[in-house]
């Protein structure tokens, strides 16, 4: 099922025990995350400590199922990539999706009433970032002493290795 119809669909499609939910009062804390072609239903989630109702809080456990990301002790990490996070976006079991969203530049939204959020690509994972990583170009002489500059050696794998003595 694509985005678009799941959407269209998915005010209709309330299941039985959410309904029943709230008729009997319990807070209904489900949502759909709509992220790249998948459609996570998540059972469980918290609203924001801070009163940001915008804000989602996923369980870390859910996360990988959601954008392949595993919060480990160096930060949110997919494949060989890790982002750090800083602590107000991680609390016990829980992580701040639309807070990681923000400090990643990813775009997202909500509709409250099918209780569905859709989150866009992410910058850094996609386009010219990973794919290119381009250095800056900068000029240092060589044991010759001749300049030799960064940008000579485009098309090329380089290593570029520095040393301090302090």
């Amino acid at each position: 099922m694509n985005r678009r119809t799941f959407l269209l669909a998915t005010p209709l499609a309330v299941p039985l025990a959410t309904t029943v939910a709230r008729l009997e009062g319990a807070p209904d804390t489900s949502v759909t995350v709509l992220y790249g072609d998948r459609a996570v239903k998540l059972d469980k989630t918290r609203p924001d400590m801070a009163q940001d109702d915008k804000a989602l809080w996923v369980r870390k456990a859910d996360l990988p199922r959601i954008n392949d990301f595993e919060v480990k002790p160096q930060g949110a990490c997919r494949a060989d990539v890790c982002i750090p996070i800083p602590k107000a976006l991680a609390h016990g079991e829980w992580f701040n999706l639309t807070g990681f969203a923000h400090k990643l530049g990813e775009a997202y939204v909500a509709d409250s009433q099918s209780r569905a959020w859709s989150f866009g690509e992410i910058p850094a994972l996609s386009g010219s970032y990973l794919s290119s990583r381009l250095a800056p170009d900068f000029a240092v002489p060589d044991r010759k002493g001749r300049v030799v500059h960064l940008s000579s050696f485009r098309g090329k794998k380089v290593l570029v290795t520095t040393w301090a003595s302090w």
